[in-house]
């Protein structure tokens, strides 16, 4: 067996080892609390540019300050408060995903104990986001974009109906996260040139790689398919997910 195959996101972390309880976070950054945060580390690229995991943490309340890295996070449970610059406050709870951009000047204000997966791009040489941005929500519910233009080379089945809505993208392009539905097809086998993670919302299917292990998904399910990995995806019905990528290249 050579090939990578699919990355399962639990919320409990590593089957026998569980969350592991992480270094504090600096009292010189906190305005209350004495949090404990734990996480496990599902994924982490070669240049460690890109990493993904599950993270829970009592609650505290952050001073304020630019964020260092793009973070894409999934709520599993709890709430928190994101007060912006400007001001102006949000507030995400569980089942919600957003993205923080890197350099949004931001307090985090978290009153609940809270659980996530998260996927954080973190370049120190990359160009931080426009000055003003706050945190952007991936609403399930925009409206979709159908995509134009596709073609049947790479598909088995008949051409499919997609849509798509990309709801942050970072200033080189490559940091990605949004909303995309697709009707049943079916793709020849490839190798996927980005790292991508996927909730799935509605529908089911499978991903196969090159060694032919199958991976069968469904509404519910949070995993993460790794760049390079031999990939062949096929809905079996209508699917619908929220997704974070990153594109190295």
């Amino acid at each position: 067996m050579t090939d990578q195959t699919v990355i399962v996101f639990d919320r409990e972390g590593d089957p026998e080892t569980g969350l592991q309880t992480w270094d504090p976070i600096a009292k010189e950054s906190l305005v209350s609390g004495s949090p404990v945060q734990r996480g496990h580390e599902y994924f982490s690229s070669a240049a460690g540019k890109l990493t993904a995991g599950v993270w829970d943490c009592t609650p505290f309340t952050q001073k304020r300050g630019p964020y260092s890295v793009d973070e894409f996070m999934f709520l599993l449970e709890g709430s928190l408060d994101i007060e912006n610059e400007d001001g102006s406050l949000q507030t995400f709870r569980a089942g919600d995903a957003f993205v923080i951009p890197k350099g949004a000047v931001l307090q985090w204000r978290q009153s609940e104990y809270l659980r996530k997966f998260w996927v954080i791009h973190d370049n120190p040489d990359s160009v931080p986001a426009a000055a003003g941005l706050t945190a952007m929500l991936v609403d399930p519910g925009v409206a979709l974009t159908p995509v134009s233009g596709l073609e049947q080379a790479p598909f088995e089945s008949d051409i499919p109906q997609m849509g798509l809505q990309t709801l942050y993208q970072d200033p080189e392009g490559k940091f990605v996260a949004g909303v995309w539905d697709c009707s049943p097809m079916k793709r020849i086998p490839s190798t996927i040139e980005r790292s991508e993670l996927m909730h799935i919302l509605e529908g089911s299917g499978s991903i196969t790689n090159a060694d032919g292990v199958v991976f069968e998904f469904k509404a519910g399910d949070t995993f993460l398919v790794p760049v390079g990995m031999g990939y062949q995806w096929q809905n079996h019905e209508y699917v619908k997910k929220l997704f974070c990528s990153y594109t190295p290249f």
